[in-house]
C-alpha cells in the first residue's frame, strides 16, 4: 500500500472507523458491566440494610435502636471496610449509632446530599470513608411516627467493585485488541482482494502500452467493466483518427508531387531555359525545396502514425550490430571503424524501421565526419517508481565536433553547417522529431574523442 494509493485510503478510513467503533463498544460494555457489578453489590448491602431496618422498626420506643447480629464479623472489626450507621434525624441534635467497625467519625447522609431515591426510598452512592477508603453506601429513611425518624445506612469498601471492573476491563481490552487485529487482517485481505481487478486492468493497460496486446481483454466486475469498454473504445477511436490523418496527409503529399514534377519539367525544357534562364533556375530551385518538404512531412506523418499506435517490441542489440557492420563497410574507404557495445536485454518499444532510421542517420553522420572511429554504446536507464523505463544510445566520433552554438543550430530543421558533405540537412531534424514522437530526447555534446557526442533516450519495453 503506497502513499496516496486507493488501497491505503480504504485501509486507513476503515481502520479509523473500526477503531472508533471498537472504542465506543468497549466504553459501552464497560459502563454496562460496571452498572451490573454495582447492582449486585448493592443487593448484598440491601440484605443487611433490610435486617437493620427491621430491628429499628421493632426497637423500644424512646431509645436508639440496636441491631441484632448481622451474621458478618466484618462489622465488628475496626476499619474493616464494612459499616452500618443509624441516625435519628428528627431531634434537636442528631443521634448516631454506628457499627464497631467504625470506631470514630460517621458516614455521610445521602439524604442530606440530596441523592435521588427509587420508589422504595432506597438511595445509593459513593462517599469517602475512614483511612481514605472509597465507600459504596445504600441508605433508607425509616419514619416511625412518634417513635422518631431514622436514616439507616450500610456501607462497604468500593475497592471490590473497582477490582472486578478493572479485571473485566483488562479482559475486554485484550478481547477487543484480538478482535481488532483479526478485523484489520480481514480488512487487508478484503482490500487487496477487492482491488485485484484494478491491478489486472493496470497490467492489461501496460501490455497495450508496451505492444504486447492490442486491447484490454478479460472479464471484470460490473463496477469497472464499463471502464474497460470505454478504454477499448478510446484505443479504437485513436487508431481510427491517426489512420485518417495519416491517409489525408499522404493523399495531400502525393497530390502535390505531380504538380511539383510538372513545374520542374517545364522549367527544364530547352525553350524555357533559353528564354529566361534565371526564372527557370529559380522555379527549379523552389520546386526542389517543395519536393523535399513534401517528402519530409509525408515521412513525419508516417512516423507519427506508427509512434501513436505502437504495438511492437524490438530487440536493440541485433539492430545496432547489423547497422554498425553495414556502415563500417560503406565507409571502409575512409578508414573509419564502427564499434558497437550493447547491454544485454535492452528492448525498444516501437517500430524496428524507426530505430533503424534514428541510428542510421546519427551513425552515418558520425562516419561522414569521423577521422578513424565511431563508437556506439547502448545501456538501460531504469525509470522511477510508476514511470516508464528508457534506454540510451551514445554515439561518439573523433571528428572536428561542434561548438555549443553549432550544436543548437544543427538540430534546427533543414539547417546545414557545412556544404562539403552531401545531404539535404534534414537528417538530424527528422531524428529529433521521431525521437520526440516516442517521448524521448536527443542531445548533442562534446565527445571524449574530441568530436561530436549524440545521446538518444528512447522508451524501453
Amino acid at each position: 500500500m503506497r502513499a496516496g494509493s486507493l488501497a491505503l485510503r480504504l485501509f486507513v478510513s476503515a481502520t479509523v472507523v473500526s477503531v472508533a467503533v471498537l472504542t465506543i463498544t468497549g466504553f459501552a460494555l464497560h459502563q454496562v458491566y460496571r452498572a451490573a457489578v454495582e447492582r449486585a453489590f448493592d443487593q448484598r448491602l440491601d440484605v443487611y440494610l433490610k435486617t437493620i431496618v427491621a430491628d429499628v422498626a421493632n426497637s423500644a420506643s424512646g431509645s436508639m435502636p440496636e441491631p441484632t447480629t448481622l451474621g458478618d464479623p466484618l462489622f465488628n472489626f475496626p476499619i474493616s471496610g464494612w459499616y452500618w450507621q443509624i441516625t435519628r434525624t428528627d431531634g434537636a441534635a442528631a443521634q448516631v449509632k454506628t457499627s464497631r467497625s467504625l470506631p470514630e467519625g460517621k458516614l455521610p447522609l445521602l439524604v442530606a446530599r440530596s441523592e435521588t431515591s427509587d420508589v422504595s426510598g432506597l438511595r445509593e452512592g459513593y462517599a469517602d470513608g475512614p483511612s481514605g477508603q472509597k465507600l459504596r453506601i445504600v441508605e433508607r429513611v425509616v419514619d416511625l411516627g412518634e417513635d422518631g425518624r431514622y436514616a439507616v445506612a450500610v456501607a462497604a469498601d468500593a475497592g471490590e467493585i473497582e477490582e472486578e471492573v478493572a479485571g473485566f476491563d483488562q479482559a475486554l481490552a485484550m478481547t477487543l485488541a484480538v478482535l481488532g487485529g483479526a478485523f484489520l487482517l480481514t480488512l487487508v485481505f478484503q482490500v487487496l482482494f477487492g482491488l485485484r481487478p484494478l491491478k489486472r486492468m493496470l497490467a492489461a493497460l501496460h501490455d497495450v502500452r508496451t505492444g504486447r496486446a492490442d486491447r484490454i481483454e478479460g472479464a471484470y466486475p460490473i463496477e469497472i467493466a464499463p471502464l474497460a469498454a470505454e478504454v477499448n473504445a478510446l484505443i479504437d477511436t485513436n487508431r481510427e483518427i491517426v489512420e485518417r490523418a495519416r491517409t489525408h496527409v499522404g493523399n495531400l503529399a502525393h497530390a502535390l508531387k505531380t504538380p511539383i514534377s510538372v513545374l520542374q519539367n517545364e522549367a527544364a525544357r530547352p525553350g524555357v531555359a533559353e528564354t529566361d534562364a534565371a526564372l527557370a533556375a529559380k522555379v527549379t530551385e523552389q520546386a526542389q525545396i517543395m519536393k523535399e518538404q513534401v517528402a519530409h512531412h509525408l515521412e513525419r506523418a508516417r512516423m507519427a502514425a506508427r509512434a501513436s499506435v505502437v504495438t511492437t517490441v524490438e530487440e536493440v542489440e541485433p539492430i545496432v550490430t547489423r547497422l554498425a557492420a553495414t556502415l563500417a563497410k560503406v565507409h571502409r574507404g575512409k578508414g573509419v571503424a564502427v564499434e558497437a557495445e550493447v547491454a544485454g536485454n535492452v528492448r525498444f518499444r516501437g517500430e524496428r524501421q524507426d530505430l533503424e532510421e534514428i541510428l542510421g542517420n546519427l551513425v552515418d553522420n558520425g562516419c561522414k565526419w569521423a577521422r578513424s572511429l565511431v563508437e556506439v554504446a547502448v545501456s538501460p536507464v531504469p525509470g522511477a517508481a510508476g514511470e516508464r523505463d528508457y534506454f540510451e544510445i551514445v554515439i561518439d566520433d573523433d571528428g572536428p565536433g561542434l561548438t555549443p552554438d553549432q550544436q543548437t543550430e544543427a538540430l534546427k530543421r533543414g539547417k546545414r553547417l557545412d556544404e562539403s558533405q552531401p545531404g539535404s540537412g534534414l537528417g538530424l531534424s527528422i531524428v529529433t522529431e521521431l525521437v520526440g514522437l516516442y517521448g524521448g530526447r536527443l542531445t548533442l555534446d562534446r565527445s571524449p574523442f574530441g568530436g561530436l557526442r549524440c545521446v538518444v533516450r528512447l522508451p524501453a519495453a
